[in-house]
């Protein structure tokens, strides 16, 4: 579906098994506690341990679902296994899967329509589900289940429900997507672990050979501090050893026969008529600076029999780029099959050397070299800003679109694939922060080759939006016409109690499409709406929602204004059985994530809807309310810089302003106690919540989850900064709370992943500002959660995690 809008040091600790290390630093006390694992209260425990609603896919034939269920969490034992973090890889090496892989633990299926669902036999006992992938003619699903001592092969038969085993437990999943479908839906192209793949190397006993060695040879190399990069030889060797896969021909019997020679295959991709592959294979040297996707790659062109074509682009090591955002690299880029041919590959190349600060007329080339990709390539459009995608219609019709980050723009041009020679039309010249001037996507459909394009009738096109305005949100479907370019509604959600998504076209003939429609205490399911028609909506899936202990708590979305006039918003919960009519004064934790803009009028728009259903997930603060805090959660937190003025020239007056003004606008409301609120965070909401502990006295208590808080640590630009330290050195120091520490006067309780993955969010980050903090008499406590990533995903450490916020905010709140 095509979009209008462009998206956008470890230190080692030892652990006793199933433990915490814990610092806490209260006045004048000091103490190191091992705990065991803890559990929240009874209130929030039935929140959170409930079984979750199944995921859906519909098959493009929308005549069958499968329905996908996963266990909410991992369990620490799982997350306890063996693990090697690589050039931005996280691998079992036993199992030779990611390390961090979220399973689903069984399948159902049932017709569209139907309200009873059918179990898939055939299951492996105790499944470990992953890489769900449809065949071709939709007859069939494949994917893997991964035993203790590797993965396996298996393939679910949609007629009649039942799953089998095709091979055993040595796929290599490490890098490869190890399920790819041949065109006619008999065999699949699988990575499998090399035959004479070599014994890993324990880094932890081997004796080294020599020192670690790199080198500066003068050129600027300002990447983002990246984990879990290689470190030495014996990372490399183990790297090498881990992705190196043979490719082989799978048939539905189970049988297999060799595709392709040993290699680093990190991508494959089938042109769409399936008589072509290009396969991305990684080459040395390796870096140490940055991650796999930056390593020498050769992309080759194979025949679907396993003939090599040619090799197409051979990429460089990319450590090196121009300063900037919008930097990228020169040469091929953004290579991939043309959705609308057989076998046509379409590639962007830079035309200021990858350079923002160069003036150019367009900063890229976009070209496409068809099959057998001997000709010379053709030159099919070039854009002013930097080129995002394509989205194809018609042999004669397509829309790219290009984005510019440092204003916030994105264009869209309407040109004709078969004639360069015809001038590109302008069709979308946004801010594409802009919500309420979103026009939406425009809606696709399957082509013979099983391939999404831009649906064209009578040179009108479809387009879903959001529907985001002043008054509220009301999603839409609209027709456009190409040529004048002007817009029919064909239908507006008017619902002020719901919320309504639509989701994509389900059936064009018919008007039909595929919605999901929610309220705060209605759990979310899926419909399919008819245009024009009354009693138009048919259920197709029936969940019911968990989470009745909270279905009755009032929830509704409040605005504002900050002090100088810009708009704002955040939700509004109040505890349960909170009686409106009293206004007894409650304590409020408020939770928030903050946001650049380059204009005002995008930073004061309001996305939240009061009628989203109410969803307490791991991180949500909306468990309180069971503990009688209000919560406000979503606040809006804007950084907006206009003109030349960067959104962190006034990183915190801006940051302490938006704070006064959520808790100005709920304290006139006459729910809360102002002296008992607390502020939280996750990542840069836990930057945030630092810096306004340290430079506003708003605020009891804090909460501040995997976040970084010296940004001299992270100097080559961090979040929307793209400036680096030695461009703006006040900056940094300003923005960075660990410089700034002996201002902190409010409790802190700091809770950071012990294997935070994140770029910039080190362990050290939270473990350097606790000792900063303790250093300079600060109330803080630190509590560092094994194993765990930037996003925490064992029960025990979820559990243990709402405990200790729940401790936190009972002392320093009630």
């Amino acid at each position: 579906m095509s979009k209008f809008r462009t998206q956008h040091y470890f230190r080692p600790m030892n652990h006793f098994f199933l433990s915490l290390t814990i610092l806490l630093s209260s006045g004048l006390s000091l103490s190191q506690d091992n705990l065991r694992y803890q559990k929240p209260p009874k209130e929030i425990m039935e929140l959170v341990d409930v079984e979750r609603a199944p995921q859906i896919r519909i098959d493009d034939k929308h005549e069958n679902i499968i329905l996908l269920y996963t266990d909410a969490y991992k369990s620490i034992e799982e997350l306890s296994e063996k693990e090697l973090r690589l050039a931005g890889l996280r691998i079992n090496p036993v199992t030779n899967i990611s390390s961090r892989e979220r399973y689903n633990n069984n399948i159902k299926i049932k017709k569209l329509g139907e309200k009873v669902e059918k179990q898939v036999t055939g299951l492996p006992k105790n499944p470990k589900i992953s890489n769900i992938n449809w065949s071709p003619n939709q007859k069939y699903v494949s994917f893997t289940h991964t035993t203790d001592n590797g993965v396996e092969l298996w393939l679910l038969t949609i007629e009649t429900a039942t799953a089998k085993k095709l091979t055993d437990g040595y796929l290599n999943c490490n890098m490869a997507y190890p399920t790819n479908w041949f065109a006619e839906s008999n065999a699949l192209l699988v990575p499998f672990l090399p035959k004479d793949k070599s014994e890993l190397i324990n880094t932890d006993s081997a004796i080294p050979t020599g020192p670690t060695v790199t080198e500066s040879s003068g050129e600027k190399a300002q990447n983002r501090t990246y984990q879990d990069l290689l470190k030495n030889p014996a990372d490399e060797s183990n790297f090498e050893q881990l992705v190196r896969s043979d490719l082989y021909r799978v048939e539905l019997d189970g049988t297999k026969k060799e595709w392709a020679k040993t290699g680093m295959y990190s991508d494959i991709s089938f042109s769409p008529d399936g008589k072509y592959l290009m396969i991305s294979q990684l080459k040395k040297p390796f870096s140490y600076i940055v991650t796999y996707s930056d390593f020498p790659t050769d992309e080759i062109i194979y025949e679907a029999n396993g003939k090599v074509v040619k090799t197409f682009h051979e990429r460089p090591l990319m450590e090196v780029l121009p300063k900037g955002f919008m930097a990228c690299e020169t040469g091929k880029r953004s290579i991939r099959w043309r959705n609308d041919e057989g076998a046509t590959i379409v590639w962007a190349e830079a035309q200021d050397g990858g350079d923002p600060e160069k003036e150019v007329d367009f900063r890229d080339n976009v070209y496409q070299q068809r099959a057998p990709f001997s000709k010379d390539p053709d030159l099919l459009i070039q854009t002013v800003q930097r080129f995002s995608s394509i989205s194809w219609a018609t042999p004669n019709l397509a829309f790219a679109s290009d984005y510019w980050w440092n204003t916030r723009n994105t264009k869209m041009y309407l040109f004709n694939p078969s004639d360069a020679s015809q001038a590109p039309k302008k069709i979308v010249d946004r801010n594409y922060q802009d919500k309420y001037s979103d026009p939406g996507n425009m809606v696709s459909s399957k082509n013979e080759f099983g391939q999404s394009v831009i649906d064209v009738n009578d040179n009108k096109v479809t387009l879903i939006g959001e529907g985001y305005t002043k008054e509220g949100q009301f999603p839409f479907i609209e027709e456009m016409e190409l040529n004048s370019m002007k817009t029919n509604r064909k239908y507006t959600s008017k619902y002020t109690d719901k919320l309504e998504r639509i989701l994509q076209e389900y059936d064009t003939k018919k008007g039909q499409f595929l919605v999901r429609v929610e309220s705060s205490t209605m759990y979310p399911n899926y419909y399919i709406r008819t245009l024009g028609k009354k009693d138009n909506l048919q259920q197709i899936t029936f969940f019911e929602n968990p989470f009745k202990s909270i279905a009755n708590v009032h929830k509704e979305v409040i605005k504002y204004k900050r002090a100088d006039g810009l708009d704002l918003s955040a939700t509004l919960y109040l505890p349960v059985g909170y009686d409106r009519t009293k206004k007894e004064k409650k304590p409020m934790i408020m939770w928030a994530y903050p946001a650049e803009y380059k204009d005002k009028s995008s930073a004061g728009q309001i996305t939240s809807n009061p009628n989203e259903f109410t969803y307490p997930y791991y991180g949500s603060m909306v468990y309180w309310v069971t503990r009688g805090y209000v919560v406000l959660d979503d606040v809006s937190f804007p950084i907006v810089g206009e003109g030349t003025t960067e959104p962190n020239d006034n990183f915190i007056t801006q940051l302490v302003s938006n704070a006064k003004a959520a808790i100005d606008a709920v304290d006139n409301l006459g729910y809360i106690d102002r002296s008992k609120v607390a502020v939280g965070g996750h990542s840069y909401g836990a930057f945030m919540t630092a810096n306004l502990l340290t430079h506003c006295d708003l605020f009891a208590a804090g909460i501040a989850r995997s976040g970084a808080y010296n940004r001299t640590l992270t100097p080559f630009g961090f979040q929307s900064e793209e400036r680096s330290y030695w461009d703006a050195p006040e900056i940094y120091n300003t923005m960075s709370p660990f410089m700034h520490a002996e201002k902190m006067k409010h409790p802190l309780l700091l809770i950071h992943g012990e294997a935070d993955n994140n770029s910039g969010t080190y362990p050290m980050q939270s473990e350097r500002y606790f000792n900063a903090l303790k250093g300079l008499g600060g109330v803080s406590r630190l509590v560092i959660l094994p194993k765990e990533s930037h996003g925490y995903s064992a029960k025990e450490s979820i559990l243990h995690m709402l405990w200790e916020q729940d401790q936190w905010l009972e002392k320093y709140l009630k």
